[in-house]
């Protein structure tokens, strides 16, 4: 095991150094030629913002929510489907494939926050344009990883394992860093920056797409293996997203400003004749010193590990006390509710209440969460598991897009959300195995709550005296 666990590392070391030395400078590359005629923010498209009988932002709101749905397949939902079909095609232990999809994943943490930085240079319309094409790419040769493999081992004379391994760490990274990452992030981001004092309201109404969209994507994703076979499956989804490619740059718009527009949808005059509030824009480094960026961040990261862990081993978990497996995935239909329910209403709220308050409720759901993992083998377990679970994926969804561009403003919206979409990258990429590490060693997944109970005591008093920079 031991000498397994140094092949892992090395291999890990290894793709660290190649990716790290030829990554961002062909990303510079490939944007360098826009970024010579940035000021012409309708190129490559026949839509024009400024021509609309109607505020743009409202199609920014449809394609924005389209966008962040389309990251489906880079998110741990939309992967954990083809767990079973792929390990067992390439010959790879659920170990080793669990491994790989952590590896990868904490590749592509590496430079999500790089990413952020194209997002403030080059706006969310080339961005997720190459997030959701490069998507497509990796599924593309996701399908044909087998092929790739066996071809592989032929011309190595070697059948080892570390080949199929090696070769899913570098596909996973590609899916996870433009899926989870940049997709979701550039989405996201451009939607907040087409709206101000309707932020929370217009977040609500693209939540509850989202949320609908993720609760039914396992559902749609097994029926198209079982209809098509995991590698057609891949190829569909890809093709996919090479469509919607072409609608990013058809439909996504960086700012309103560029277009005499405002957020919100109010036209600029000459003459202002209302004040105007004053927003300062930090910057990354000037946001890193705010107490308010580390507490919340990581508050996200929490909710992120929390989440992906249980949900990776969730048939385990509940397995683990005697629960059906039925009864494990059941649980999933009043989580999204409540999700629902609460993202809905705090989004709405998010308008005109300090987001502090957000911050230690999303904090004491946690604490809920995990004391329902503590004490699963008693049915008070479950409800108190289902109900902070719920309230913490409700808030996610506000505090992540929300809160961001109240606190540090939209000109460097880019690299702040890409730093922290860095945390959540990485403790969703250590979740499942910390939760399958207490579960094998120490025979029960309800250790882990010791952690996290700490954990969120340490950000509950870190968060005493978090404050608005603005």
């Amino acid at each position: 095991m031991a000498k397994n666990r140094n092949v892992e590392f090395n291999a890990f070391a290894l793709l660290v150094m190649v990716i790290r030395n030829t990554h961002s400078i062909k990303i510079e590359y490939i944007c360098y030629f826009l970024d010579r005629n940035m000021p012409n923010a309708n190129r490559f498209s026949l839509i024009n913002p400024s021509k609309f009988s109607f505020f743009y932002g409202y199609v920014i709101l449809v394609i924005g929510s389209i966008g962040v749905l389309a990251s489906i397949p880079g998110q741990t939902i939309g992967v954990s489907v083809f767990t079973d079909p792929v390990k067992d095609a390439l010959g790879l232990t659920r170990n080793q494939f669990s491994n790989a999809y952590m590896l990868g994943t904490l590749l592509s943490s590496f430079f999500v926050a790089r990413a952020g930085i194209l997002f403030d240079r080059f706006g969310a319309r080339y961005v997720a344009f190459f997030a959701a094409f490069l998507l497509g790419v990796s599924l593309l040769l996701s399908s044909i990883s087998v092929e790739i493999s066996e071809t592989s081992k032929s011309i190595l004379n070697s059948n080892s394992w570390i080949i199929p391994f090696i070769l899913m760490c570098l596909l996973f990274f590609g899916i996870r860093f433009c899926g989870q990452g940049v997709l979701t992030m550039s989405s996201r981001n451009m939607l907040m920056m087409w709206f101000d004092r309707n932020r929370g309201k217009v977040n609500a109404i693209s939540s509850i797409t989202v949320s609908l969209g993720f609760s039914s994507a396992p559902i749609f994703i097994s029926k198209l293996i079982d209809n098509n076979g995991w590698q057609l499956s891949w190829r569909i989804l890809a093709l996919s997203l090479f469509v919607f490619s072409i609608f990013i740059i058809q439909f996504y718009r960086n700012n309103p400003e560029d277009f005499g527009l405002k957020p919100d949808g109010n036209i600029k005059k000459t003459k202002t004749v209302k004040t105007l509030k004053v927003e300062t824009n930090f910057t990354l480094n000037e946001a890193k010193k705010t107490r308010a960026f580390w507490m919340i961040g990581l508050a996200l990261a929490f909710n992120s590990f929390f989440i992906t862990g249980f949900s990776f081993h969730v048939v385990s978990i509940f397995g683990s006390h005697d629960y059906s497996k039925s009864q494990a995935i059941a649980v999933f239909l009043p989580i999204s509710i409540i999700a629902i329910f609460v993202s809905t209403l705090c989004n709405v709220l998010s308008d005109y209440i300090h987001h502090k308050i957000y911050l230690y409720i999303m904090l004491c759901a946690g604490i809920l969460a995990s004391f329902g993992l503590l004490i699963l083998h008693n049915t008070m377990g479950v409800y108190m598991l289902i109900l902070g679970l719920g309230i913490l994926g409700g808030l996610f969804a506000v505090v992540n897009a929300v809160t961001w561009p109240r606190y540090y403003g939209k000109k460097f919206l880019g690299s702040i959300t890409g730093k922290v979409m860095s945390f959540l990258v990485i403790a969703s990429a250590i979740a499942p195995s910390l939760f399958s590490y207490f579960f094998t060693t120490l025979g029960s997944y309800r250790y882990i709550s010791y952690i996290t109970l700490a954990f969120l005591l340490f950000l509950i008093i870190g968060s005493i005296k978090v404050k608005n920079p603005q």
